[in-house]
This record gives C-alpha cells, structure tokens and sequence, in this order.
C-alpha cells in the first residue's frame, strides 16, 4: 500500500514538472517575437535559455513516456508540437546566425513529425486552431527543404499541403481559407519559378544542383599581401514588387542568401535518440542533446563558435520591402557590428524611384533611387512614386545613394539590382576605404521583358548566383542532359580561372603607366572567398552580354565602380574565347557575334 502511495506520488511529481517545463518553455519561445532582430549580443542568452528549457523538455517527455501518456494523457500531436518548436528555433537561429549546420537541425525534427506522423490524428481533436498549427507546420517544413534544396521533398509536402488545406476548409468553413489558398499559390509559383532550367538525368528525370559555395566552386587565386579584408556582415534586401516570393524570401533574396553561403554537409546531422517508451526502434526521435557541437546555450556549445566545427558564414540580415528606417537600423547594425578587417555587403533587388529633375545638381538625392515598401506609379514630389506627397517633398520609402554615404567609413560592397541601378555609380569615396559597386543593367530586350519573366528573378542575379543557369536562361535553353550540363560547366569553372588570373597579374609594365590598372578596392575584396566569385561572375555576365546579339544597347549590360580595366580585363580575347567556346557546347553559337580567329 505504501509502495503505490510512494509510486502515485511520484508520478505525480513527473507530471507536475513536465507541466512546468511546457509552461517555461511557452513562456521563452513566446518572449523571442520581443527580442531585437538586428545586433549579436543582445539575443544570444535568451536563445540559450530556450534551447536549455526545450533540451529538458524534450528529454523528459522521453524519458517519461508511460507515465505522461497515463497520467496526463499525452497525446501524439503535443509531442509534435514540441519538436516543431525545436525545429522553429534552430530555423531561426539560422536566420540569426547565418550558419547552414542549423537548417538540417530545423530539418532533422521536421522530418521526425512526419516522419512519425504527429499530427495525423490532428483533424480528429474537432480543433480548428490545432489544424492551423499543422498547416503551419508543414509551410514551415518547405521553407527549410527548400533552403536545403530537397525539391522532390518540397513536392511532396505540397501535395500533403494542399490535401490538408482541403481537409481543413471542409471540415471548418475557416475565415482564413483564402489565406492559406494564396500560401499555396505562392508555394507552388516559386517553386515553378526557381527551376529556370532543368538539368536531367539520363532517365529524363530532374536533378537537384546546389549553388552554395563549396570548395570545388571557390574560385582559385593567387593571393598577394593586400588581399587583406573579409567579408563579415549581409544585408539582403528585397522589395521587387511584381516577382515570386514565399515566406517574405523574393526570388532573388533566395537565390543570393544561397550565393553567399558555404554548402552544409549532411554529415553534421544530429544523432538520433534512444526509441520512445512504447514506440519500438521506427519511433525514435531527435535529441536535441546530442548535437554536433552543442545545443546553443548549453556547455558544450562554443559562444563565438568554434572554428574546428563550425565554419565562418558571413552572417547576413534579410529584409523583405522594409521601410527605410528599418533599412537604415539593420545596415547601421551590420556596420556597427564589422570586426577590424571585415567587409559590409549590400544587395538590393528593388524597383526603382525615377527623378523628374532635369538639371540634377546633387547626384546624393536628385538622380532617385530604389523604392524600399512602397510601388511607383504617380508622378508627385519629383519622383514617380505610388501614392500622395506633398509638392516638393522627395518619397519618404525611397534609398538614396547619398543615404549610403556615411557608410563607406568602412570597407563596403554594394550590388544594386534595378531599373535605376547606374544612379549608385556616382558615391565619393571620402573616407578611402575599399568600395565597390556592382549595377544591374538598367533595361533588358524586349523578348525579356513581361510579367512572366519578372516574377522569375532578376537575370543579373540569377548570373551572380549561377553563371551556367543564366547562360542557358539568356539562349533559351530549357533543359540540359546533366553529362553535357558538366561539360559544359567546365567552361565556366576556366573562364573563372582565367579570369581571377588577369586580376591578379596585372603586368607591372602597365600598371606603372597607368594601363589596365585594377581599382585597389577589387584586390582589397579579392581575398574573401565570397566577394571573389561575385566579382569574376560580373565579370562573366559583363563578357556574356556583350557578346551576346540580343543585348546591344549600354543600358542593357552591367556596370560597376570603379570601372574594371576594358581590353585587360572584360574585353580580353581569352575570355571572349571562351565564352563563345561555351555557346558552341550549348548549340547557340547564333545568338553571339562572330569570335575571333581561330574560335
């Protein structure tokens, strides 16, 4: 009799503390909406006491599986959304710290819900507010699969997606049943819209490629003793109003957070767990006490990481149709935070602000800018922009270059993707740091233009983020074998090397005279790894275009200051050779002026 008292007490005691440990929990992941999304330090302790809380909880509700489902009455969906809190957390510990190992953390519980089909009683529990956890679990799921670039996955938990919108709406006739129609809308848009062309297997079927760094991708170099400054700190804008976007990621902010991130390896999966009480070894479960290299917060995890372990990513900030001030707090932050050596990049994928002045004085803030939140369409305040202002005052959501002047105090990288992209070229360089301007062209030809293409991504992107994609893309090339998609790629991985080659052995001879020189500001940048193959794939697109028949007018190719050196550099016969060698692999030798001899 004492022996049961003494047991129900402590089975007691087991669901009195999992009790505490789901209300703490609540409470900290609650308490992450109010913490500020820009700077380092202010954040970091409050996301290790929630992944310290969370770490127990999950043990506890394992190691106490029989008595919860008893006593409590414990039901598959909570440990699902448990584990989608987990998951929740390492994604956005991964937006925070730009570091890749987080998002197959995100993916590894995700995978376990579905896995072990969590939620699939959820319709059942008459709970419309439980139906909408499991929707937006699984919009959630394709985010990280899509960063990860699981595609045939993505695909599947589209089909399971719009199935349980289905369910859902059936069952309960929601207010928000247009809500998630438009969410699958998007999904399935941007999904369509990323493939722009399909590399195929020999079985016609579609392959995957990643377009991360990598270390058979990172261009090679000869490095010389000024190559002195890294790239530290990211900031991705995106206000293009009329392209593709999910989960406020536009296409373009998809494609560069990618470009600007090192691959993740699968081998930094985290471990699996022991079983589950009555489970059976198919219902194990991740442990978020056995990471890799430590859940954020607890001992084992190195706060400024661990360079064994953990690589150096950038750490980047995305922001989708900001409000300048907001603009302006993150790119301040991301200046703020720039160790000694580091680098400030800013990309920018915006409509642009035109101005109406017609003797522009101040080239600051009278040639316009890019629109931030607000679309352009009416002629008022000296900009054509969308809605009223008041006669003689400039639009309010509009970046100016002068607003970029006060930091270029520090090294800074710009690249500007729009329709007024060329009013950046003219920023003073008043402090001498490295700075460096990469502009989209301003106009592309007619058979480009449309809505259609709009909502596909900017091609000037689409060349910094994978220069054989935009190859094809530009000669209407929809598809390609992947064995010839290698070759062909080859040409690319040269042109690259050839072209990192004459940046960095400019001859003496003419750089004395003044011949060919290379802006200081490109070999300064030219030793970071990122900022590297953004400047050789401009260097590509610029050649590309060109030589390109369809692209004939100045507007219609890229610029960049300080200019880079013409017949040294972007008209170089080597590179042309190239090039043109590269359209005849892909059966468009057509759509390229005549070579060269020889070619």
């Amino acid at each position: 009799m004492v022996k049961m008292a003494s047991t129900e007490e402590q089975d007691r005691k087991i669901v009195l503390e999992f009790c505490h440990l789901l209300e703490k929990s609540k409470q900290l992941f609650n308490g992450l909406r109010d913490l500020p999304q820009y700077g380092h330090r202010q954040w970091q302790a409050y996301f290790g006491r929630t992944f310290d809380v969370y770490t127990k909880l999950w043990k506890f509700q394992q190691q106490h599986r029989l008595v919860l489902d008893s006593k409590y009455g414990l039901k598959r969906w909570q440990i699902g959304e448990i584990a989608s809190k987990i998951g929740q957390l390492y994604y956005h510990y991964y937006l925070r710290t730009s570091e890749t190992n987080y998002l197959n953390e995100a993916y590894s519980f995700y995978a376990a819900i579905r896995g072990r089909a969590y939620y699939s009683r959820a319709i059942k529990e008459d709970r419309p507010d439980l139906m909408v956890k499991k929707l937006r679990y699984y919009a959630r799921f394709i985010v990280v699969c899509l960063l990860l670039k699981k595609m045939k996955l993505v695909r599947e938990l589209v089909i399971e997606l719009e199935r349980q919108i289905q369910e859902y709406t059936t069952t309960y006739e929601p207010e928000d049943q247009l809500e998630w129609s438009l969410v699958l809308e998007e999904i399935k848009g941007f999904i369509k819209a990323e493939s722009a062309v399909a590399v195929l297997h020999a079985d016609t079927n579609p392959i995957v490629l990643s377009h991360r760094l990598s270390p058979l991708t990172t261009p090679p170099c000869e490095r010389t003793p000024h190559m002195t400054l890294s790239l530290q700190e990211i900031l991705i804008v995106g206000s293009a109003c009329e392209q593709a976007k999910f989960s406020e990621l536009t296409m373009d902010m998809f494609r560069m957070l990618q470009t600007l991130e090192r691959e993740p390896t699968d081998a930094m999966h985290p471990m699996i767990g022991h079983p589950m009480a009555h489970g059976g070894p198919h219902d194990a479960s991740p442990a978020a006490s056995r990471m890799p290299y430590g859940v954020p917060g607890s001992k084992g995890y190195v706060e400024n990481g661990d360079r064994r372990t953990m690589r150096d990513n950038p750490h980047k900030y995305l922001l989708y149709k900001p409000s300048l001030s907001q603009l302006m707090v993150f790119l301040s932050s991301g200046f703020k935070e720039l160790p000694p050596g580091g680098a400030l990049l800013l990309y920018m994928s915006a409509d642009g602000c035109f101005s109406t002045t017609k003797h522009p004085q101040d080239y600051g803030y009278e040639l316009g800018g890019l629109a931030t939140s607000v679309k352009r369409d009416a002629v008022d305040g000296g900009l054509s922009v969308r809605g009223k202002s008041s006669a003689g005052y400039k639009e309010p959501h509009c970046l100016y270059p002068g607003d970029l002047y006060p930091y270029t105090r520090r090294p800074l990288f710009i690249i500007i993707d729009s329709d007024n992209s060329f009013v950046f070229q003219h920023i003073p360089r008043y402090f001498g740091q490295p700075l460096v301007i990469l502009m989209s062209p301003q106009d592309i030809p007619a058979n480009y233009q449309g809505e259609y293409l709009q909502h596909h991504g900017s091609l000037f992107t689409l060349f910094l983020h994978s220069p054989m994609t935009a190859m094809c893309y530009i000669c209407n090339v929809g598809d390609v074998p992947i064995h010839h998609w290698e070759r062909c790629q080859s040409y690319v991985d040269r042109f690259v090397t050839e072209a990192s080659r004459l940046v960095t052995r400019c001859r003496m001879d003419e750089i004395e005279q003044g011949i060919g020189y290379i802006d200081s500001s490109y070999v300064q940048f030219f030793g970071d790894d990122f900022l590297r193959t953004l400047i050789l794939r401009f260097v590509f697109c610029d050649v590309a275009l060109r030589l390109h028949r369809g692209f004939r007018g100045r507007h219609q190719r890229p610029r960049c200051e300080p200019p880079l050196p013409g017949p040294e550099l972007l008209e170089h016969p080597s590179l042309a050779h190239i090039v043109l060698q590269l359209a005849t692999a892909l059966d468009v030798r057509g759509h390229f002026v005549e070579g060269p001899e020889g070619d």
